[in-house]
């Protein structure tokens, strides 16, 4: 099982892909050592690209209030317990500002898929922001829309938009998601955002329910056609109101050699060391970056609003200031020989 684990990893470092059957052998029979050999290229191919710079994003959490009911998720619409908020045009302004102080150049507004938020809304924050710090970035994540709402807020000026695919198997996205919800709206607009021009975010949850190493498969194999310019991918995180409270979480150890083997897919992909990470581990950040990220997003929201995005238990973040977020994150990205990166963190050439 070794040899066959360590022959894969060394095909993949050489030649930047597999077919999807070899992904899944891949996955199944993975061991310490060809995960160590995975993150160690990995590592060469972030630091040939981007050097030790990892880039910040500030997340500015907009809203509480979706309109799903995916099964996951914290914040869906069935959810009675959850708490529900929206940020105003001024508040979302007012993070972005205080953001800016602190060294951001990207700032990525997420939400749940509330209607408050249509285009006229959501199209005078964008340009509000892009209108006061024209050095910045905009990135949206806001779910499914349609194509003329995405291409006016591209032409607001939104840079880049994240909407994770969740699972690249259609029969996985059904019992992930309820019946209103389809595996080809997803993919449309993935195809909609990428023909519009935005820099298009995708990516998965490592150890969702019913995930299995040939839905993983089928999910690097749709990064390596898709070509994402950023992929989020983190461990599933049961929250307690949900119907998948029950689930076993997402492990750090798949959740690390995946980011490597991303890496290695598509060498100049933006990829981040996300939330979850570091809610599982207490140095699941550092870890990521180490296996090949390079990306972390503080919290810019509101202090008071943050306990209530609450998507998965045990969110780490929900009280810190931003300023102070963002100087835990430099003395541990320092301690691991990286440096936060003061601009927009756009992709680069390979």
């Amino acid at each position: 099982m070794m040899d066959r684990a360590m022959t894969l990893s060394e095909t993949l470092i050489r030649e930047h892909w597999l077919s999807e059957a070899d992904y899944a052998e891949l996955i199944a029979c993975r061991t310490p050592e060809a995960a160590a050999r995975l993150a160690e290229a990995a590592l060469a191919l972030r630091r040939a690209i981007y050097g030790d710079a990892v880039f910040t994003r500030g997340l500015i959490e907009i809203s509480s209030v979706c309109k799903n009911d995916c099964l996951y998720c914290g914040i869906r619409r069935s959810n009675r317990h959850a708490e529900r908020y929206r940020l105003t045009p001024e508040d979302i302004l007012s993070c972005a500002e205080e953001g800016y102080g602190l060294g951001f150049r990207t700032f990525v507004l997420q939400g749940g898929e509330d209607p408050f938020f249509t285009d006229a809304v959501l199209c005078g924050v964008v340009s509000a922001i892009k209108a006061r710090f024209p050095d910045c970035a905009v990135t949206l994540s806001m779910g499914e829309r349609s194509r003329e709402s995405y291409q006016a807020l591209h032409d607001a000026g939104a840079d880049r938009y994240l909407l994770r695919h969740e699972t690249a198997d259609p029969d996985h996205y059904a019992r992930l998601h309820p019946a209103e919800m389809s595996f080809e709206n997803r993919m449309r607009c993935l195809r909609d955002l990428r023909d519009i021009g935005y820099q298009v975010g995708c990516g998965f949850m490592v150890g969702s329910p019913f995930q299995t190493e040939a839905t993983l498969a089928k999910d690097l194999a749709f990064i390596e056609r898709f070509k994402p310019d950023m992929c989020g991918i983190g461990p599933f995180v049961p929250h307690h109101d949900t119907p998948f409270r029950d689930e076993p979480a997402g492990t750090l150890e798949l959740t690390l050699f995946l980011l490597s083997v991303i890496r290695l897919i598509h060498p100049p992909v933006l990829l981040p060391a996300t939330t979850a990470l570091g809610t599982i581990h207490p140095q699941g950040r550092e870890l990521g970056i180490q296996a090949g990220a390079n990306v972390v997003m503080p919290n810019l929201s509101p202090v008071e609003v943050r306990k209530k995005y609450m998507l998965y238990d045990n969110k780490i973040c929900t009280g810190e200031e931003s300023a102070q977020c963002r100087g835990c994150l430099e003395v541990r990205m320092r301690a691991i020989g990286c440096y936060l990166a003061v601009d927009r963190g756009d992709i680069r050439p390979y």
